[in-house]
This record gives C-alpha cells, structure tokens and sequence, in this order.
C-alpha cells in the first residue's frame, strides 16, 4: 500500500497537474488564437462597416474642419492593412472635392442678388450672403442625422478580423488585446510627426506666397494676382483629387514609404524650380512717382484689342494702383526675376508632390499604431499640422520680404532635404504594427 501511495502514481499525480496546468494555458492560448484566425467578418458587418466609413467621407466633404482628427482615427480602426491606404485616400479626396466646390457654391450663389428673397413670418431674408451660411448649417444638419441613423462603431484588426468596437471593454475583447500587445514604436511616430509638418509647412507657404509673389513679378494688380491665383489653386485642386485616386493603386505596388519618398522629392524639384535663375531684374514700383508715372503696358493689355484699350483709359488725373516689386524691398533691385513658365511648372510639381506625401504620411501613421486606439495621436498628428499652418505665413512672408524670394525658396529646398534625410534614417521603422511583431508580413518595400 505505501509503495502504491508513494510510487510514481504520487510523482504522476504531484506532476501532471503542475504540467497539464502549463499545457493548457498554453493549449488555451493556442485555441484563442486559432479561434481569432478562424473569425470571418460577415456580409452583414462588412456593409455597416462600409456604410459607417462612408459617412465619414461624407463629414470630411461637408466639415473637415476640426473633424479629421476624429475621422482618421475611425478610419483607422474600421479598416484592414489592405484597405487603410485606399480609405485614407478617399477620405483626403473627399475634403479636397469639399475644399473646391465650396468657393464654386458661394459663386452660385451670387445669382440670388442681394435683396433676394424676404420670409416675413420668420423675418428670413434669403440672399447671397444669407443664402451660403444657410446652406452650410443645412449640410451640417443632414450630415448629423446621417451619423446618428448609418454610423456604428467597428473595428477590425490589421488582418481584417472583426473586433470589438473602439470604446468596448470587457471580458470578451481578447482578439482586440491579444493584437495590441506591443510597444508603438515611438521613434518611427515622431518621425512621421515630424514629416507631417513639414508637408504642411511647405504647402502653407505656397498657398500664402503665391499673390505677394506674383504681384511683385509679373506686375500684377491686387485683382489679377487673387483672380488668377485662384484659378491655378483650383486646378491645383483637382489634380490633387487625380493624385488622391491614382495613389491607392499606386501603393500597392511599391509601398507607401517609397511613394512618401518620390513624394518629398517632386515638391524638392517644385520649389528648386521657383528658385531666380535669370538676368532679367522685375519691373520696379517706384512709389515716389504717384500721378505722373509712365505708362505700363502689361502681357495682357497686348492681347486686347485697341479699341478695347482706349475705352479702358483713365483721367489722368486718377490715381492707379502702383503695380511691380517695391523699392522698399531692397532685393528687387538685385534679383532676377522669376519668370511665369518656372511659376507655374513649379505649381503643378507641388500640386503632385504635396497629396502624395499629405495622405502617405498619415496611412504610414495609421498602420504604425497598429490595432490600438489612435485618437490621441491622430490628435498630435493634426496638431502639428495646424501648427505648420500658423508658423508657414509667418516664416515665409518675413524672410521672403526682408530676404527675397531667393533666400525664401533656398531655405524651404533646405527643409525638404532635411525632411529626405530623416525620411532614409527612419525608413525602415516605418512598418505597420503587425508587421513589426511578425504576425503579418509586409506585402511591399
């Protein structure tokens, strides 16, 4: 009886349950995991997850504004590896297509007239400034109701893999943790932060140096450089949206960080371009003559016809608006001119080079968090964007007026190679979450 007691059936039972206690948590693992590969999204969550992702689009086209953060975020979270470049793709286009047919709706507007139409039992007067303000809260009202009877929450994770939603927590979010586990990489999101800037700085001084820049060039007056700007930054506009479309192919071939890359390189060439490479010095506005200055003759008065030009004639006793690079600038009077052709191959570059990285830099961002929730950087992410805006009309309209366009564009191309520089040290922790921690492989360079 004591060998029966004390023999290895003792040792057996001693043993077995310390080793079927490792063997099952390790078995029950194992089965959770298997369990979290087998889940396959149904038809059902697949179309309200597209459903949800589309309202987003539609908030980013009617509001982006203080929204994106939020948006990407959702975006973020409701889309697989596979389908985030696509989504952010999209979603940038959408507050392109919004930025563009903005300015066209208010023009339509102006139809309406100025007495327009009076409600009087409201005391609503419908007119062309009323009528645009109007129209937005519209919008706004539309896009909240479609948010609160089509949006719900969905996550999936890199894989595809349904998941609890963003803000669940409980027992029964073990796909969710067991995905999450693992450090960000919080060198590679500074990176990216960093990069985001520097898009955003670099865009910010293009949209703000463009009317001073033309003014001072090509003589225009305060009119033609806000008209005819705004015709280039419309088409700009819409070679954008191209780009936006073109990219979501375009990265499933060679990669978001290389596209990232051809990216900051065409805005390099965009503003190296800009750069005064002529003998031929700007036309000089001499502010000390008033009345009796000469007679200017300009590239499109050329084109008009002469009787045209006699009946555009002035008194000449009327007093017209100084036109050309001011004296009080003092580089007018040393640096060349840029010419119009450089002005505007220079636009088209950065209208291709600043959608490519602005929506790259933000997907790369996105798949770097991985599986966790994403609003607090997307946050920073937004942040240091706004603050690019804020700090880029500062910085360019002082060093372009005290310094000229030559010191201006030199130091922004220094910026740009700064930014490709730490782009190649970074590049190879630029890498999605799961990618990082193996349990997905990455599908391009």
């Amino acid at each position: 009886m004591a060998a029966e007691v004390s023999g290895p059936e003792v040792g057996g039972e001693g043993q077995e349950p310390l080793l079927s206690a490792g063997e099952a948590a390790a078995a029950e693992e194992e089965e959770e995991k298997e369990e979290s590969r087998d889940v396959v999204e149904t038809q059902e969550h697949y179309k309200s997850r597209w459903r949800s992702i589309w309202i987003m689009y539609l908030t980013m086209f009617l509001s982006s504004v203080g929204n994106v953060a939020v948006v990407r975020s959702y975006i973020a979270g409701a889309t697989s590896l596979t389908e985030r470049t696509s989504a952010m793709a999209n979603t940038s286009a959408c507050q392109a297509v919004g930025f563009i047919l903005g300015p066209v709706f208010q023009t339509c507007f102006t139809l309406i007239g100025e007495e327009g139409i009076t409600w009087k039992l409201i005391r609503l007067q419908l007119n062309m400034y009323t009528a645009p303000v109007l129209f937005g809260a519209l919008l706004g009202v539309i896009n909240i109701i479609l948010i609160f009877a089509i949006l719900r929450e969905h996550r999936v994770d890199d894989l595809g893999r349904q998941c609890k939603s963003i803000n669940f927590e409980g027992e029964e979010s073990g796909v969710l943790d067991q995905d999450a586990e693992g450090n960000v990489d919080h060198v590679a999101v500074v990176a990216i932060n960093f990069l985001f800037f520097v898009i955003l700085f670099v865009f910010a001084v293009f949209e703000t140096i463009a009317t001073p820049l033309t003014m001072d060039m090509y003589s225009w007056t305060r009119k033609e450089a806000v008209f005819y700007n705004g015709i280039i930054l419309s088409v700009v506009g819409i070679e954008s949206v191209i780009v936006f479309m073109v990219v979501k192919t375009l990265s499933k071939k060679t990669g978001e960080r290389a596209i990232l890359h051809g990216g900051l390189l065409i805005v390099l060439v965009g503003f190296f371009i800009l750069l005064p490479w002529g003998k031929k010095l700007p036309n000089i506005q001499w502010q000390e003559i008033k009345n009796n200055s000469i007679p200017r003759t300009t590239s499109i008065e050329m084109l008009m016809p002469f009787w045209s030009l006699q009946a555009m004639q002035l008194p000449s006793n009327h007093t017209v608006e100084p036109v050309g690079c001011p004296v009080t600038q003092s580089w007018c009077l040393n640096t060349p001119m840029i010419y119009l052709a450089q002005y505007i191959s220079s636009d088209i570059l950065i209208g291709l080079g600043y959608p490519v990285c602005n929506v790259m830099s933000y997907t790369l961002y996105s798949k770097i968090l991985g599986p966790k929730p994403q609003g607090v950087y997307m946050g920073w992410l937004t942040a240091s964007g706004s603050g690019a805006r804020i700090l880029g009309p500062v910085f360019v309209s002082q060093v372009y007026t005290h310094l000229g366009p030559r010191w201006a564009f030199s130091l922004i191309c220094g910026v740009v190679v700064v930014s490709l520089l730490l782009l190649e040290i970074v590049y190879k922790r630029l890498i999605a979450f799961s990618v990082r921690y193996g349990r997905m492989q990455e599908e391009s360079c």
